[in-house]
């Protein structure tokens, strides 16, 4: 599996100063950490999963969560559950009739109610359980995460790894007075299985929820105060420089088109010179499609250190996925900044002119980049994030 797989072998050469890794659930726990991209999360009702996986209906889709918990009514928990069961022991059926391969697939994941129910589709499953890269665990927290956690110890081997992704979204994360005690006793929990947690996820629709607040498509997560001064927290824990996590994007709700109050968040100025007339043609598409709002949001996360993101329909897949692509001005910086780290070097001149890189203070951030440059690869110079997203995919 590997990203921008819609794009034709010439395109990736004329784009790529370092073409996009293959990656599959057996890559290196660092490296797969941040191969996720935009994760697209449905329903374990939904009908015909397998069909759709072995289709490859959602074009450059690279992993998907089969969600039991919020997305279903509590009445068809049940249901569910066998759908998924029956789903996921069809795919393995045509895994081990050659149709295609475990390597091919994108990393999948279930996301489960409680503990009971993942230890009855282990029992379920058998085998097919492998088809799975690992777990969501929604509201997770210091009180009822270890048994979990202690069950996927005793799933994963070294030939056939399982991980957890624990969401944080409970009133005792988001509520200030109890946020950063609950944040460090997680922390701490965590640190105890790391080589089972794959990356920690936040939830916006959650701690949104708790005060009776929606975002609209005008707004990012970091236009809400209380959800900014939480995700502030969040990356404070658990992205330190001496004991790091992934931490994922936030969900994006939007992706049809309705009358809009507030401005478009998308300059005119990098598309016209661009691709000129055209190019404000696609800007203004992007608009009428909601991608703004979502494009604003990917690159805040990417400010704030966020890999990857939750998305709920196959739309946002390419937006993700091209944004998070790294620039050649940022990967020759990183590359220089490891080197000269390891020559002992103090400070020194960008090759492009125009910043200094100290090597201590930005060692940390080089290899991060250097990590991402591998899953998503690294453009030529002349190209961006913008050459990636004008391609047309089917949805």
């Amino acid at each position: 599996m590997e990203f921008f797989t819609y794009f034709y072998e010439e395109e990736i050469e004329r784009f790529f100063f370092r073409r996009p890794g293959a990656i599959t659930k057996y890559t290196n726990r660092d490296l797969l950490s941040y191969g996720l991209g935009a994760t697209l999360y449905m329903p374990a009702t939904r009908p015909n999963i397998h069909q759709e996986i072995l289709s490859n209906k959602h074009e450059g889709l690279t992993s998907l969560v089969i969600d039991l918990e919020d997305a279903i009514g509590d009445n068809e928990v049940e249901r569910a559950e066998n759908l998924l069961v029956r789903e996921l022991l069809k795919l393995h059926a045509e895994c081990n009739k050659g149709f295609l391969k475990v390597e091919d697939l994108p990393l999948m994941f279930i996301r489960i109610r409680q503990f009971d129910q993942l230890k009855q589709l282990k029992d379920q499953l058998g085998d097919a359980l492998n088809l799975l890269t690992g777990v969501v665990i929604p509201k997770f927290s210091a009180e009822n995460g270890r048994d979990i956690l202690e069950m996927v110890r005793t799933i994963h081997t070294e030939s056939q790894p399982f991980y957890v992704m624990p969401i944080l979204e409970s009133a005792s994360v988001i509520q200030k007075e109890t946020r950063m005690d609950e944040l460090l006793k997680i922390k701490h929990l965590l640190d105890q299985y790391r080589d089972y947690i794959l990356n920690v996820r936040i939830g916006a629709t959650d701690f949104c929820g708790l005060y009776g607040i929606r975002r609209n498509m005008d707004t990012t997560v970091y236009d809400i105060a209380v959800l900014r001064d939480c995700i502030s927290d969040i990356i404070n824990v658990f992205q330190r420089f001496d004991s790091p996590y992934v931490v994922s994007g936030p969900v994006w709700e939007y992706f049809s088109a309705k009358k809009r109050m507030l401005k478009p968040q998308l300059r005119q100025t990098p598309f016209r010179e661009r691709y000129g007339e055209e190019g404000l043609k696609w800007r203004a598409k992007l608009i009428d499609e909601n991608m703004d709002g979502l494009i604003r949001e990917i690159l805040m996360d990417i400010s704030n250190g966020l890999t990857g993101k939750t998305i709920i329909h196959p739309s946002h897949i390419k937006v993700v996925q091209a944004l998070n692509v790294v620039s050649y001005e940022e990967y020759i910086d990183a590359s220089n900044i490891i080197k000269a780290f390891d020559e002992n070097n103090g400070v020194m001149k960008s090759e492009f002119a125009n910043k200094m890189n100290e090597v201590k203070p930005h060692y940390f951030w080089a290899q991060k980049i250097v990590l991402k440059s591998q899953v998503y690869g690294v453009l030529h110079e002349e190209f961006t994030s913008i050459d990636l997203i004008r391609k047309e995919v089917y949805v």
